[in-house]
This record gives structure tokens, C-alpha cells and sequence, in this order.
């Protein structure tokens, strides 16, 4: 008499997301090319094929770019503030808690990144995303 088949999935077959040249999942790889500059920069050389992989380093390089020259301007802006004879150091400390401000802003952007790239979600991140799109030859 034959076993009885179990209806129940296994968790073997649940399905997972292809691997692509790198050899990762594809959402996994997706989040670590989430990483600014870096991340994006290694996945988008090493990654090929997967469009959601190369999407997110595209988008990852354009973020890291300017998340890098926002730190570039910052400190200058704040060097120059900080030297005003007198009325420097709150001008300074006004700068240094703005920008505390907006890296704090970059850093919850590329988690929310991350986070749904992980998920498979293929997010845009407000204004780069599209250029990303624009970059890797994505209609939208």
C-alpha cells in the first residue's frame, strides 16, 4: 500500500528567489547592494542579469553620491559658520544639529531601501529612483 501524501508543503518547496551571477538570492543581494556607494558599486559590477539586483545598486550609487557630497558641503559650510567671530558657534551648533538632522533622514532612507528590497518590493526612493530606472534602461 502506498505512503499517504501529506498535504502539508514542505518548507523546501516554498519557493525562493533565484539566484543571479552572484550566486545570492535575488532579494538578498537587492539589500546589500542597498549599502550607499559600496554596496551599490560591487553589485552592480558583479550582477548581470537580475534587473531588481542591478536596480537597487544603481539606485544605491546614485544615493551614496549625493549622501557623500552632502557630507563634502556640510563640513565646509560648517568650518566657515564655526569661524564667524562671536556669533559662530551658535550659527555652528545650528548647522551641526541641522545636518545631524539630515543624516539622520539619509540613514532612514536607506534602511526603508533595504527593508524593501529584502521583501521584494521594488521601491523608488523619491527622485533617484527614476534616474536609477533612467540608468539601468527600466521603462516605468
Amino acid at each position: 500500500m502506498p505512503d499517504p501524501v501529506d498535504p502539508t508543503p514542505s518548507p523546501a518547496a516554498t519557493p525562493t528567489p533565484a539566484p543571479g551571477t552572484t550566486g545570492l538570492p535575488s532579494n538578498v543581494a537587492a539589500a546589500l547592494a542597498c549599502i550607499p556607494l559600496v554596496g551599490g558599486l560591487i553589485f552592480y559590477i558583479l550582477e548581470k542579469q537580475d534587473q531588481f539586483v542591478r536596480f537597487y545598486a544603481m539606485q544605491s550609487i546614485i544615493f551614496g553620491g549625493i549622501w557623500f557630497l552632502f557630507n563634502i558641503v556640510s563640513r565646509i559650510i560648517g568650518a566657515i559658520l564655526w569661524s564667524i567671530p562671536m556669533a559662530g558657534a551658535i550659527f555652528g551648533a545650528l548647522w551641526s544639529f541641522a545636518s545631524a538632522l539630515v543624516q539622520l533622514g539619509f540613514l532612514v532612507i536607506m534602511i526603508i531601501a533595504m527593508i524593501k528590497a529584502f521583501t521584494g518590493v521594488r521601491w523608488d526612493i523619491p527622485w533617484i529612483g527614476p534616474m536609477a530606472r533612467k540608468q539601468t534602461g527600466e521603462t516605468l
